[in-house]
């Protein structure tokens, strides 16, 4: 608190919602609730509509079971077509059911063609594979995605593969 109340650095202003501090004192009214600006009442409303939408599933087993039910979508997938596409965790226990990476039985440039097209088609966004990560796709599967779009993607998967392994 100090720190706050002395401190301020030179040549730097500071956004008024970082501020903790007014006229070289704590701004306590930070810490009660007090209006900052629009923002982040912004913020706030959409924290308390998620949070409201979250209880109303179940809570969090609510929105476990989503994501555990959007991963075993994609496991039967696989299992049905290991030929070309397989888990880049190999070992189950340690897969992720929120962000879901895939390896296919294609080339890392095949791969970039495999996300562009699927991307130009307006069929799935932001899907290639961490930049880190061996050549793959990943897929979010978090409770915010319903079980039937993953389910509406997977056919798409099926034809940008054909369509990049065919050329």
């Amino acid at each position: 608190v100090e720190r706050l109340e002395t401190y301020t650095p030179e040549n730097r202003p500071l956004p008024k919602i970082f501020r903790l501090a007014k006229k070289g004192k704590l701004d306590a009214g930070i810490f009660k609730g007090a209006t900052i600006n629009t923002p982040s009442m912004i913020c706030v409303e959409d924290y308390i509509d998620a949070l409201t939408w979250a209880d109303s599933i179940g809570g969090v087993a609510g929105l476990v079971d989503i994501s555990t039910k959007n991963l075993a979508a994609i496991e039967k997938y696989v299992a049905e077509n290991n030929d070309w596409i397989d888990f880049l965790a190999k070992d189950p226990s340690i897969r992720s059911s929120t962000s879901v990476c895939l390896t296919l039985d294609l080339t890392a440039d095949e791969i970039k063609q495999f996300v562009a097209l699927l991307e130009k088609e307006e069929i799935a966004l932001d899907i290639g594979g961490y930049r880190d990560a061996p050549p793959s796709i990943r897929i979010w599967c978090g409770s915010t995605v319903e079980t039937a779009d993953v389910e509406a993607l997977l056919p798409w998967l099926k034809w940008a593969y054909e369509e990049v392994k065919g050329k």
